[in-house]
Parts: C-alpha cells; structure tokens; sequence
C-alpha cells in the first residue's frame, strides 16, 4: 500500500512539474523588412516574473514599447497564462542584426530567450506596419507552382504541383478558385486529388503547413519560351490581434486575401534533326512495340485479328500508330483504336492499339510485312526504331486464288497474282431446276379473314395512340426536354463524324454537351457557369468524380481552340464523352 502511494506521488509530482514548465521566448512580425519598416518584438512567457531585462537592440531604435500585455483564461478547468513585453523598432539602416538575449527572473531562477536574426533591406515601396492584418495575412500565406522541370523537350512531360503555405501564425478557414490556368501551348491532364492532406515543410528556410492544391501533368506542344499561367485563389485567413475576450483569450480578424502562383516560364527544346527516322510521327518516351495476330491457319472466309501494339511510358494519346500493310488476297477493315492510359506524376504510361480484322479471300500463304515503329527516347536523347517480325497467315482451304510471291524475293510488300483456271466460275449453278407454284383461291382463305377483320381491331389502337399523341403534345415542357435529348444525340453524331478535324470536332462536342444540360438540367446556355453545372450535378446526387469529367470535357472543347490534338486524343475525348453520359443518365 505504501509503495503504491509512493508511486503515486511521484507521478503527480512529475505531471505538475510538467504542466508547469516555464517557457520564454521572442518572438518578431518578420526577419526581412526595407530600412523605412518596422519591427515589433514580442517577449512572451507563460508564467509571471520579475526584474525583465530587454536586450540593447543594436542597429534599431525603439520608437514605441515597451507595452505589456497579459491574458489569463481557464478552459476545461485548466488554467491558461501568457504575458507580453512588446516593442516597436525602426532600423537605423541596412544589414544583418541580432535581437540579443532578454532576461526575466520567475520563482526565483533567471530565464533568457534565444537570440533572433534579422535583415534589413533597402526601402520597399510601400512601407508595412506589421500590426495591419492585411499585410500579416501576406506576409505569412504564398501559394506556389512547383514546375518539374524547366528545360523539357518537346512532348516531354513535366509536372505542376500547386501548393498553398500557411505560417502558423495564421489560419486559413476557406479557399476557391478565382482563375484557372489555361495552358494553351500545352496537352494536359489533371490528377484526381482524392483528398487534400496538411503537411509540415519549410517555406524560405522558415517552418510553414502546406497542402497540395492541384496536381497537372503537361506535354508541351510547341518549342521556345512558354508561359504556364497562374492559378489564382480567393482565401479566407484568421489573423490573430492584440485584443482579447473577457475570458482572456486572444480575438481573430478574418481577412479575404487573394493570392496567386505566379507565372512560369519554361523552355522548350526541339527534338533534334539529326538521325530522325523517315516514319518518325512524335512519339516520345521509352516504348515496347509489337505485331500480333490471333491466328495463322485458317479458312478462307473466315476471319483474324492483326493487333498494332506500342506499350511503355511517354506521350501515347499524342502521336498516330503506323499503319498495317498487307496482300491484296486479304481484305481489310478499318482499325479499332483502344487505350489503356493512365496518367501519374511522371506522365502517361499504359497501351494504345490498333486492332485489324483481316478476311483472306483465297487458298495459300500470306505474308504480313514486318513494320516499323520510331520513338525518341529520353534517356539517351537519341532515336531509336523497333521492327515487328514478318508473319506468315496460312490458309488452308478455299477458292484456288494462284500463289503469293513472298515479299524477299519480289521486293515488294507481297502482292497477290491472281491465275485464271478452268474451274473458276464451278460455284455457279447451270441448272434452276425451278419448280411450278400450285394456285390457291383468296376468297375465304386466312389471309381474306385477316384483311377483313384487321381494320375493325386497329381502331382501338388508333385511339389510344391518338390519345399518347395528344397527351405528348400538350406537354410543352417534355417535349423541349425530348428535342434538347435528340439534339445531343444528333451533335455527338455529328461529332463523331468531324473525327479528324480538330474544329469541327470541338464546336460539335460542345454543342452536345450544352444540350444535354438543358434535357437534363433545364438550364439554358447563358446560365452555363462551370460552378452552377458542378452544384447543379451535386444537387442531383451525381459523383463528385464524373461531374469532374463532365466539366474536363467542356474544358476540353475550350482548350482545343487554341491547342492541337491528334486523332487518337479526339477518339478518346468521343468515347469520354458517350460514357460520362450515359453514366450521369443512369445516375439521375
């Protein structure tokens, strides 16, 4: 019993010795200020003492102080101390000084705090006071874009990472955007934020919490000097001041601050000239390459699947496949392009395919010339060209169509001669044998009871349908629904049809988008604010993820004015565009 109540003391001895640790410490509204600032210096400590002590405060003159300040709060039942020795300074001129040691004497043992550095500068334009709430704000919030790299090649990848600094002097309540970037010399695509995380970092050597705004990753479409425009965000920041509330506790100021990232310039580099392959088409990065067929026996008739493969990591969405060549005893249909893309901090990496089906026509063997593909890789900064290997397709019965001249020894890609035999016309037939139709009388027959009789059973219908028709057309408000609905559709046709012409495309895609919004929304173009499509989709229980998509599409169509795109990109922006659709109207 004894030991447990020795024990016991010790601890609260410990905990009180704890809770009631001294501190003592100074504290500055900035360490660079120009020669025509000020400068306050706060001397704070949590527990009441005696004899204070400034420092002599070389290179400054105290114009105000020192001013003295004490705040004592209880909350949950836990007692809350500080008191404040203030002053104000003025530099005596430029350079680096130090704010010396302060002294105070608390339950009998002397206390100093820890020298502070400062710089003075020369004159700023417009001189702070740093009791302002506007310039502490300013002063102690900085949004920053972190460009990856500023030298890349052209269709290199580069990243930006928005990020917005805090000092904790400071706190931010809310922030949104004012002005997004447009990059308009460049391809780019946003990574999903799934949350914003705070983290501790330093900002200009000095302790800040930051969180990562947005995250983009641009392929730069033209060379020379390019600027990445700012981001810009409204934000609400809680400034502490010297008041206080009747229960001692220190009064905030909230100030709306706009702050942006600046803008940025990097340089772009051509890719060089010398060793450019001749079928070079823009592809950049580090890259596989293969051609695959599903199978190489079959009949004729019958069909297979040719596959043009690139895989790897570096520009895919922007640069077109090489094309498939083949015999002319093999007919070919147009390629369906796939894209298994994804998007990260270093770029998109993943699959592009064209897949070919091929139907042979006749009997015999069919070469698949080898083909080429050029890519310029970064690590090496050189060219560098893969080769599929030749693929042989036998076919093994059907038509006698003569023999395939392989492509080695004609010197061409393989073409097909066609030799005349005696038996090539034998699938047609010489003898009809038609047969005469026995006559069958009408009258009294199921088909005269059918003609009879149907009339007098499609009244009915008639009238109901009538009635649908009528109901239909008194809806006024349905039927503008149903004419927006049908106008989506026609310009998503229409767009599908402008593949390949970049403006045509985007004007069309747009068109049925805003369309589709007002089948669904019931909102007209004017009312088309990116915010009230985001909220309104919000209200009508529509994921977060594909209101995001929805609006990246619209912003795509914008960005296209000004930015060029490859026939697979618009492909993708089509398919995109059908699926975010079609999800949003099972959503709704």
């Amino acid at each position: 019993m004894k030991l447990k109540l020795i024990f016991l003391t010790l601890f609260l001895t410990v905990t009180q010795l704890t809770l009631a640790q001294v501190t003592f410490e100074a504290k500055v509204s900035k360490k660079k200020l120009g020669v025509n600032e000020r400068l306050r210096v706060d001397f704070e400590m949590n527990k009441d003492g005696d004899n204070f002590t400034p420092p002599s405060f070389l290179g400054f003159r105290v114009v105000g102080g020192p001013n003295q300040s004490i705040s004592n709060s209880w909350i949950n039942g836990k007692r809350s101390y500080a008191k404040t020795f203030s002053y104000f300074l003025e530099p005596k001129g430029r350079g680096k000084f130090t704010i010396k040691q302060a002294t105070i004497e608390i339950d009998g043992q002397i206390y100093k705090t820890l020298p502070v550095n400062v710089e003075v500068t020369g004159a700023v334009d417009k001189p702070k006071d740093g009791n302002n709430t506007d310039f502490v704000a300013s002063e102690n919030l900085h949004l920053v874009a972190e460009v990856s790299k500023a030298n890349p090649y052209l269709n290199e990848a580069i990243t930006v990472v928005y990020k917005l600094y805090v000092s904790p002097r400071i706190s931010v309540s809310n922030w949104r955007e004012l002005d997004s970037p447009k990059y308009s010399d460049f391809w780019s695509q946003a990574i999903d934020m799934k949350q914003l995380k705070i983290e501790n970092g330093e900002y200009k050597g000095e302790p800040y919490r930051y969180v990562v705004l947005r995250k983009t990753v641009l392929y730069p479409q033209k060379t020379g000097k390019l600027n990445i425009e700012p981001l810009t965000l409204t934000v609400s920041v809680d400034v502490p001041t010297k008041r206080r509330d009747i229960f001692g506790g220190r009064l905030y100021s909230t100030v709306n601050k706009t702050v942006a990232a600046g803008n940025r310039t990097i340089n772009v580099k051509p890719l060089p000239t010398q060793g450019k392959p001749d079928d070079f088409t823009g592809a950049v990065g580090s890259f596989k390459f293969k051609v695959t067929t599903n199978k190489t026996e079959l009949d004729a008739t019958e069909s297979l699947d040719a596959k043009v493969i690139v895989s790897g990591n570096g520009n895919l969405k922007l640069f077109d496949l090489p094309k498939l060549t083949v015999p002319n005893g093999l007919e070919q249909y147009e390629p369906q392009h796939t894209e298994r893309v994804r998007t990260n901090l270093t770029g998109m990496g993943g699959t592009i395919s064209d897949t070919y089906t091929l139907v042979p026509q006749y009997k015999g063997k069919y070469p698949i010339p080898a083909v080429s593909f050029s890519y310029f890789d970064l690590e090496t900064e050189t060219y560098k060209r893969i080769t599929s290997d030749e693929i042989i397709i036998n076919v093994k019965t059907g038509p006698d169509g003569g023999s395939v001249i392989p492509s080695s020894e004609s010197g061409t890609t393989g073409k097909k001669l066609v030799t005349q035999v005696g038996a090539q016309f034998r699938f047609l037939k010489l003898k009809a044998n038609l047969k005469p139709i026995q006559r069958k009388h009408f009258f009294k027959s199921t088909a005269y009871w059918l003609s009879l009789t149907a009339p007098l059973l499609a009244i009915p219908l008639f009238l109901f349908f009538g009635k649908k028709r009528e109901e239909r057309l008194s809806d006024v408000k349905g039927n503008r629904v149903r004419k927006a609905d049908k106008l989506a559709r026609k310009y998503l046709s229409e767009a599908k049809k402008n593949l390949g012409n970049q403006k045509e495309f985007y004007i069309a895609m747009e068109r049925a988008l805003h369309n589709y919004l007002k089948a669904k929304l019931h909102i007209q173009t004017s009312e088309m604010s990116k915010d009230r499509i985001q909220r309104l989709l919000k209200e009508q229980d529509v994921e977060d993820a594909i209101a995001i998509e929805f609006i990246a599409l619209l912003e795509s169509c914008e960005f296209a004015r000004y930015t060029p795109s490859s026939t697979s990109a618009m492909q993708q922006d089509y398919d995109k565009a059908s699926r975010v659709i079609a999800t949003i109207d099972k959503q709704l």
